[in-house]
């Protein structure tokens, strides 16, 4: 991979990680380190632009309306690829092991599976890893074709899908959604006593 998408990745991680109070501050610190393509990078400054224009609690706010409280635009891997499954576990040590090898370590508390962690994961990882790159295309679409085009995150997720990410097949597609379990959500037969 070339260092222009390991900047973009990195960018991504910041712009679609919590929103920090000093978020406008550290976005421009990471511009002056852009490198590449100056097209590429007015694309992608333009698609986080708006999320300069809030404030730091709009920012919080949107960022929770957008990715916390809607299942199909969360930021979590698995949770994309096997829905309410129980292989889910066995998915998140996965991840964690194949991030150990590699020497990076996650400092927030987030799961294994947090897509900018994983962003961040594979801009400074040595090694390619073309699956990890296929599973998160697959997800960043599923997010994209779920999330209104005028959410300032959409233009983000759009231009890595453009610019760093390949296209998923219909095969990938339809096995994200053939894997994935709902999670039960009827009622019960009988209520449930709390003492």
């Amino acid at each position: 991979m070339n260092d222009e998408k390991r900047f973009m990745l990195f960018m991504a991680a910041h712009v679609l990680g919590y929103p920090s109070n000093q978020f406008d501050k550290e976005t421009n610190a990471l511009e002056d380190l852009m490198i590449g393509d100056r097209l590429i990078h007015a694309e992608l400054k333009k698609s986080y632009t708006p999320l300069l224009h809030l404030s730091a609690q709009e920012r919080q706010e949107l960022y929770v309306q957008t990715f916390d409280l809607k299942e199909k635009l969360g930021l979590y891997l698995t949770a994309h690829e096997l829905g309410d499954s129980n292989k889910r576990g066995a998915a998140l040590i996965k991840l964690q092991k194949m991030i150990n090898l590699d020497g990076f370590e996650r400092v927030d508390g987030e799961l294994a599976d947090y897509i900018p962690m994983l962003f961040e994961f594979l801009a400074v990882s040595p090694e390619e890893n073309e699956r990890l790159y296929k599973r998160l295309a697959v997800a960043i679409q599923r997010i994209l074709k779920h999330m209104e085009k005028d959410n300032p995150y959409h233009g983000v997720l759009d231009v890595l899908m453009k610019h760093v990410f390949p296209d998923p097949t219909t095969e990938e597609v339809e096995a994200l959604e053939f894997n994935r379990e709902e999670a039960d959500l009827e009622e019960m037969p009988y209520p449930i006593m709390y003492q």
